[in-house]
C-alpha cells in the first residue's frame, strides 16, 4: 500500500476501532460481546500456535537447560568448596593429631626425667644467626625463657637457647658445627663431647681412648654446671660408627641423633632442672632383636645313587 492520505486515514480508523473493541471487551468481562469472536479466533489460530509452540519449545528447553546447567554448576562449585573445606578440616585434624602425639611423647620424656618444661611451637627454621642451624620458637622472656636453657622434644635433645626476645627465642640446634654438649655412655661412665656436623651424624670424642664401645650403644647428656646450658639424662643418639683406636688419648664415635632436625614442630624448653640425675631412665626402650629364621634341609639319597666306595669296588 502506497503512503497516501487515504491510507493514513484508514490506519487511524483501524487503530480507533481496535481501542474501542479493547475497551468494550474489558468492560464486558465474561459477557463481553467479543468473546465469541475471541473463541473463534482461538479455534482458527490454536493449532497454529500449538505448532509454533512445538517448534519453539526445544529452544525454550535449551535455554532452560542452560539456566539449570548454570544452577547445577553453581551447586557443583558450592559442593567442591565444601569438599575442599572438609579436606582442609581433615588435614587440620591430622595436623592436630600429629601435634598431640608429639606433645604426648615430649611430656612422657619430661615425666621420666622430672624436667619442668615450657611447651613451644617452631615458627621458623633457618639461618637466624649467620649460617647457623637454628630455629625460632614462639615463647620468650615473657614466658620465663632465658639464654642457655636446654631444648628437647619427644625424641631427645634438640639444642639450647641462644637469643631471647619478649615473645620468641632462637635455638641453636645440636646439628650445628658450633654446638657442643657433654655426653655419657649408657650403662657406664664413659664421658665425651658431641659436636654437630650439619646433616651428618654427630661427632663424639670420648675422653677414654681405650673405652669399649660398639655400634648401637646409646648416649645421653652429661649435664652442665648448675644445669645450664644442659640438664642431664636427655637422649642424644645411637652410635653408628666407631673409629679404630689409634692409641690416642681420645676415641672418636659417630652418633646418629634421635631428633630429626629438619622436621621440628613441637618442642619444650627446660625451665626447671631435675632434682637428681635421671641417668638412663629417659632413653627409649631398646629395640628387640629380630629373630632370624633357621631352615633345616633334609636330603634323602636316591636309591640309584652309588654308595661310598661302590665305584672303586666295581673298578
Amino acid at each position: 500500500m502506497r503512503d497516501t492520505r487515504e491510507s493514513r486515514l484508514l490506519l487511524v480508523l483501524l487503530i480507533a476501532v481496535a481501542f474501542a473493541l479493547i475497551t468494550v471487551d474489558i468492560r464486558g468481562g465474561e459477557d463481553s460481546p467479543v468473546d465469541g469472536a475471541r473463541q473463534g479466533a482461538a479455534t482458527v489460530f490454536g493449532p497454529i500456535e500449538s505448532g509454533v509452540s512445538a517448534a519453539v519449545d526445544p529452544v525454550g528447553n535449551a535455554v532452560s537447560a542452560i539456566r539449570d546447567s548454570g544452577d547445577r554448576h553453581d551447586r557443583l562449585a558450592v559442593l567442591e568448596e565444601e569438599n575442599a573445606a572438609l579436606k582442609a578440616r581433615l588435614g587440620s585434624d591430622d595436623r592436630s593429631r600429629s601435634r598431640l602425639k608429639q606433645l604426648d611423647k615430649m611430656l612422657k620424656i619430661a615425666g621420666k626425667g622430672q624436667y619442668g618444661i615450657k611447651g613451644a611451637q617452631v615458627i621458623a627454621i633457618g639461618a637466624a644467626q649467620g649460617f647457623s642451624w637454628t630455629i625460632t620458637i614462639d615463647v620468650g622472656a615473657d614466658d620465663g625463657i632465658k639464654r642457655d636453657m636446654t631444648v628437647l622434644n619427644g625424641e631427645g635433645l634438640v639444642g639450647r637457647v641462644t637469643t631471647v626476645g619478649p615473645n620468641t627465642a632462637t635455638v641453636l640446634l645440636a646439628s650445628d658445627p658450633d654446638f657442643t654438649v657433654g655426653t655419657r655412655m649408657e650403662s657406664g661412665d664413659e664421658l665425651g663431647f658431641a659436636s654437630g656436623q650439619g646433616d651428618r651424624p654427630l661427632r663424639v670424642e670420648l675422653l677414654n681412648g681405650k673405652a669399649e664401645v660398639k655400634k648401637g650403644d646409646r648416649l645421653v647428656t652429661f649435664g652442665s654446671q648448675a644445669d645450664r646450658p644442659f640438664v642431664p639424662g636427655v637422649p642424644v643418639g645411637v652410635v653408628s660408627r666407631v673409629d679404630p683406636s689409634g692409641g690416642g688419648l681420645t676415641r672418636t664415635l659417630y652418633v646418629t641423633p634421635y631428633v630429626g632436625f629438619t622436621k621440628l614442630d613441637i618442642v619444650g624448653v627446660v625451665v626447671e632442672a631435675p632434682k637428681k640425675d635421671p641417668r638412663d631412665t629417659v632413653l627409649p626402650p631398646k629395640p628387640k632383636p629380630t629373630p632370624r629364621p633357621t631352615v633345616t634341609v633334609t636330603v634323602t639319597p636316591s636309591p640309584e645313587a652309588p654308595v661310598d666306595g661302590q665305584n672303586q669296588q666295581e673298578q
